[in-house]
């Protein structure tokens, strides 16, 4: 026997095998060999009509059992009701008295509640003719509770500098005030600096700032447009509370940016800052509509971005899903056929089976590590400067990816600055908005570095001069744009010509991508496929 080749026991009596190899004739072996060929096939077919038919059925079933079990449950009891029906007075009887017992629950507990409410109305009016008229230096966070004009109680948020302030606002939009209350916890849930801040998605605020410009144009003040949004977007509370928020800051004299700044995150930087130039300049009108096509340009391009890096992970994930399912699954299978024909396994058939064998052993274990290793990562990336940056290089140097996230970049980049210098935001501070507005921490320090630059005296596009992250391209369109006195333009073009790089980019990615990567998963499983097929052909010579 080969020493370098890996023995098989025999397999004790009492050992169930549902394979049974011929002993007799050559034609049999070739009969038993095709019929393993197309067990392995159809466990492989089985395999993927899993992982892309089953499982998704699996989960529509798992979500869908509630429904399905409640179906069953109320059909179940409408059964019963038609088997045990009552005679047609006692079913009136029960359902009036039912009805009455409900509605006599319902009234008390409203009483109630109102009878609550107008102790809490008594305690704010005494608190409104002493400390609750006074003013603070800074705005607080106030929560109350009102009943709108509607008639709907309701409780909601906003910023002001005494109690009195917003009892009189709440009272002139037709609410009657029942409590307002401020404190620690409330600032902290609610206010500018608050962890649970919301923001406003890319979509509503498209939406909102369209609206917004066309209400404006067409002649309605802005805190009436305002309202008119609250009541096309009040769905949702965080906008309601946010939106309610603004009126109230433009009703007290505030100007809109402060009121936009004051909703902490809801609202980009870059939006306020905008805003914050066009009020000084009068152009608030084109300045949303311009910032509505902004960011409708950042959102196709973000887009873009995540559908470049979504396809590769997803086909990854199904190439690794299916090798592993062959090696937990269907190796295994043939490991006991070969030990009941008593066949030597040696060299690349060895190393498949016992990867089989650590990888049926392990499973548990390298999941546990792989999400341990994976969260780690994310954490250590959002926490870690250092760490970062680093991985950003990795990425940012990697062929065709690499491009990918620096014409991304740059796209933004000149976009925004293009905007920016449009909206006669002055250029330290507009580097500032654009420094914090990107994540990218080497285009971070290029930022920084210009406006150090500016400080100093020098020109803009010192800065980006030799930097590996910018390409030269866009630097000459720097140079030219600063030379004619042009740059709000220049960076408009070289905005358009990265994005347009970008999509082409993208799209070459995946069409080249799709096929690099079926090959590659071709190639594992028809290597996977063909090691345990090999010692099928020893076994096919020694009956011969």
């Amino acid at each position: 026997m080969n020493p370098n080749v890996m023995p098989m026991t025999q397999p004790t009596k009492s050992s169930k095998n549902p394979f049974k190899w011929p002993s007799l004739g050559l034609f049999m072996t070739f009969k038993t060999i095709i019929e393993y060929i197309f067990l392995i096939f159809k466990y492989a077919i089985r395999g993927v009509k899993f992982l892309t038919i089953d499982l998704l059925l699996k989960i529509y079933n798992t979500i869908s059992g509630g429904v399905d079990r409640a179906y069953k449950s109320t059909k179940k009891m409408v059964d019963v009701s038609k088997k045990e029906e009552l005679p047609k007075k006692e079913k009136k009887q029960s359902i009036l008295n039912t009805d009455l017992s409900i509605l006599f629950k319902n009234s008390f507990v409203v009483k109630q509640r109102i009878k609550k409410l107008e102790a809490k109305k008594l305690i704010l009016l005494e608190e409104l003719k002493g400390n609750g008229a006074i003013r603070s230096k800074t705005p607080k966070v106030y929560r109350y509770t009102a009943k709108n004009p509607k008639g709907i109680i309701e409780t909601g948020i906003l910023n002001g500098y005494s109690k009195l302030d917003i009892n009189t606002f709440l009272l002139q939009e037709g609410f009657e005030v029942y409590e307002i209350i401020s404190n620690e916890w409330t600032e902290f849930l609610y206010g500018e600096k608050s962890i649970f801040a919301p923001k406003m998605s890319t979509k509503d605020l498209l939406f909102w700032l369209t609206q917004l410009s066309t209400y404006i144009k067409s002649g309605i003040t802005l805190t009436e447009s305002i309202k008119i949004l609250n009541n096309q977007m009040g769905k949702n509370k965080t906008y309601k509370r946010a939106f309610q928020s603004i009126v109230y800051e433009l009703t007290m004299g505030e100007s809109f940016s402060k009121a936009l700044e004051k909703q902490g995150t809801m609202f980009p930087p870059l939006l306020i800052n905008m805003i914050k130039a066009a009020e000084a300049t009068g152009e608030l009108e084109e300045t949303l509509t311009d910032m509505a096509n902004y960011y409708d340009e950042i959102d196709k391009t973000h887009k873009q971005m995540i559908s470049a890096i979504t396809y590769p992970m997803i086909i990854t994930v199904f190439a690794i899903a299916v090798v592993t399912f062959l090696l937990i699954y269907i190796i295994p299978e043939f490991v006991n056929v070969y030990k009941t024909a008593d066949v030597e396994i040696g060299g690349f058939t060895a190393f498949v089976i016992s990867a089989s064998e650590f990888l049926k052993a392990n499973i548990v274990f390298i999941i546990i590590m792989v999400t341990i290793l994976i969260t780690i990562t994310v954490i250590a990336y959002r926490k870690i400067k250092a760490f970062r940056r680093n991985m950003q290089i990795f990425f940012m140097k990697l062929p065709i990816f690499g491009n990918i996230i620096i014409f991304n970049e740059m796209a933004v980049f000149a976009k925004t600055f293009s905007s920016l210098l449009r909206n006669n935001v002055q250029i330290t501070e507009s580097i500032d908005i654009l420094s914090k507005i990107t994540s990218n921490e080497i285009y971070k320090e290029i930022m920084y570095n210009t406006i150090d630059n500016i400080v100093r005296g020098e020109k803009i596009s010192t800065a980006f001069k030799d930097q590996w992250a910018i390409p030269e391209v866009s630097y000459y369109m720097i140079v030219t744009g600063e030379s004619t006195g042009q740059l709000a333009e220049m960076m408009s073009r070289v905005s358009s010509y990265y994005q347009e790089m970008h999509r082409s980019l993208v799209t070459s990615l995946k069409a080249f991508i799709e096929p690099v990567i079926i090959v590659f998963l071709a190639v594992i499983v028809g290597a996977i496929i063909l090691a345990v097929i090999i010692p099928m052909f020893d076994l096919m010579a020694r009956l011969s």
